[in-house]
């Protein structure tokens, strides 16, 4: 990260690097919003082949050093979202309607315990750790967020 960079184009910079052309090349486009980008969320989109859309949502909580405080490591979760409507948080009574966390999905419904937690944050210190995030977090998104988003995908029954 240069000087000159915020730690949330930093973010945006390395995201595209490691996760954008998958997800493009799925049909998830970054939404240009750079208001919510300097706030730390970054979302990709896709209309589904029904009445649906489909978000992947980072977020990043961003810690940077300060005069008063050490530094601590910073952290990004993924939220996904499958709803009729244009904004993942508005509500929706869509019978396919479905929003969870990326972590909650792979863990608690498909029962995978390849991360520590259903509730799990990608923590990172420096670049080569926001880089092999990135990674893992692609892999499950690729992997089980997009087919469960399109709905290809669903977890087994208890």
């Amino acid at each position: 990260m240069t000087s000159e960079q915020t730690p949330q184009e930093y973010f945006h910079l390395i995201l595209l690097t490691v996760v954008g052309q998958a997800f493009t090349a799925a049909g998830y486009v970054l939404e240009d919003d750079p208001v919510r980008w300097a706030g730390g969320m970054f979302r990709f989109a896709k209309s589904l082949d029904s009445d649906l859309n489909a978000f992947i949502e980072f977020q990043l909580l961003a810690y940077v050093e300060t005069q008063w405080a050490s530094r601590q490591p910073s952290r990004f979760r993924i939220t996904l979202t499958r709803t009729d409507q244009s904004v993942p948080a508005l509500p929706s009574l869509h019978s396919n309607y479905a929003r969870r966390d990326l972590s909650a999905l792979v863990v608690e419904d498909f029962g995978v315990a390849i991360l520590p937690s259903a509730a799990h944050w990608w923590v990172f210190s420096n670049t080569d750790e926001l880089g092999k995030a990135l990674a893992e977090a692609g892999h499950l998104v690729i992997g089980y967020g997009m087919p469960w988003l399109s709905g290809d995908l669903i977890p087994p029954l208890d």
